[in-house]
């Protein structure tokens, strides 16, 4: 499942019962705010609590981007759930950083890092597995 608008993409990478792993590819700004919402809110809708996002190829995000963040968290913590992020760069980091959302808003290196701050049962295949098409 991958969705876009003109500046972002938000790209499902694996995910089971409980946790999904999103790509966020783009800039996340008051432009993206509505898809970024609707579109996190749907996993969360579709029973994923908690969410690592890719944020590898984040290339903006300023201050209405860490609301949606922040927004999410709230969204997940109502369901027992959380966000992790994965890969953030140096100027997401700082912007983290300096706003003090960095704790509420955990970065690790890796997905499969990230991925293992939540309960083994519970995560996706990572790596995940290409995907075949026909019989082998």
């Amino acid at each position: 499942m991958s969705t876009q608008t003109h500046r972002l993409t938000i790209t499902e990478l694996a995910s089971s019962d409980d946790i999904a792993v999103l790509r966020v590819s783009g800039e996340l700004d008051h432009t993206c705010e509505e898809f970024f919402q609707r579109t996190l809110g749907a996993s969360v809708d579709a029973g994923h609590r908690s969410l690592v996002l890719d944020v590898t190829a984040l290339v903006f995000c300023d201050a209405r981007g860490l609301n949606c963040l922040l927004a999410v968290r709230w969204l997940l913590e109502r369901r027992n759930g959380k966000i992790l992020m994965a890969g953030a760069g140096r100027r997401l980091t700082e912007l983290l950083v300096q706003t003090g959302s960095i704790e509420l808003l955990p970065v690790w290196p890796t997905v499969g890092q990230a991925l293992k701050e939540l309960p083994a049962p519970h995560r996706p295949a990572w790596p995940p597995q290409p995907h075949r098409d026909g019989p082998s």
